[in-house]
């Protein structure tokens, strides 16, 4: 009998572990982390026979706006953490930097937003094209700052914008940018409110400290959310 209980205690142990593996850098108060190799899962991968009839809706909608892409295996890493129906952007019509797995929704909004938002936005204001736009990236196991629930970076379902090249040589970063000159910050906000029509939730400087330097975009919840 005690042989089962201690069997039964070390597999809920193990279980437990694997969950924690998605973690992130989130640090419970009063304790100190200690550095340590990450358990993971093996990443599994599927491939299934043929996407969703959603999925092939947003890839003929990429094809229309000539975005070249590639989709990707559906992939499960672990701790909740995945990247289903999921696709790597390789041309937008605007060099970007930083673009992992996202979702073809995400994927689908963010090369119009970039095509039909930022770079109108930077002829009217600047007088200049975009000729890059950099990103803190898309796909990223963790949880929300401050929480125990899982970003949607966690499920390719999100993306992080942080800074802005000219052709005429000037960066316009968000953390410099958003309190900056009015040129600069009519530039951002211009971007911002073209977001706020594309994506389920968008998130600014003004949303709380930990997005002081990045524009965050994702396409989870019921939408809506603006800040």
């Amino acid at each position: 009998m005690g042989n089962l209980r201690g069997a039964a205690t070390a597999a809920l142990l193990a279980s437990m572990m694997t969950l924690a593996g998605c973690g992130g850098d989130l640090v419970p108060r009063g304790k100190v982390a200690r550095a340590s190799k990450p358990v993971r899962a093996p990443a599994r991968t599927t491939r299934p026979s043929q996407p969703a009839l959603e999925t092939r809706q947003c890839f003929a909608k990429l094809q229309s706006q000539a975005v070249s892409f590639t989709p990707l295996p559906d992939r499960n890493f672990g701790g909740g953490c995945n990247a289903i129906n999921s696709v790597k952007l390789l041309d937008i019509g605007v060099p970007a930097t930083g673009l992992g797995a996202m979702t073809c929704n995400l994927a689908a909004n963010f090369a119009a937003w970039a095509r039909y938002g930022v770079q109108p936005a930077a002829r009217v204001v600047f007088g200049a094209e975009i000729e890059k736009i950099e990103t803190f990236g898309t796909y990223n196991c963790r949880p929300i700052a401050g929480s125990g629930k899982l970003s949607e970076h966690a499920h390719s379902n999100a993306i992080d914008v942080s800074a802005f090249v000219l052709s005429d040589g000037r960066r316009i970063t968000v953390q410099q940018g958003w309190h900056g000159d009015k040129q600069t910050r009519q530039f951002l906000s211009l971007i911002h409110a073209s977001a706020c029509k594309r994506f389920k939730t968008v998130l600014s400087p003004d949303y709380n400290a930990a997005h002081h330097d990045h524009f965050h975009f994702d396409m989870g919840g019921r939408g809506g959310f603006c800040r």
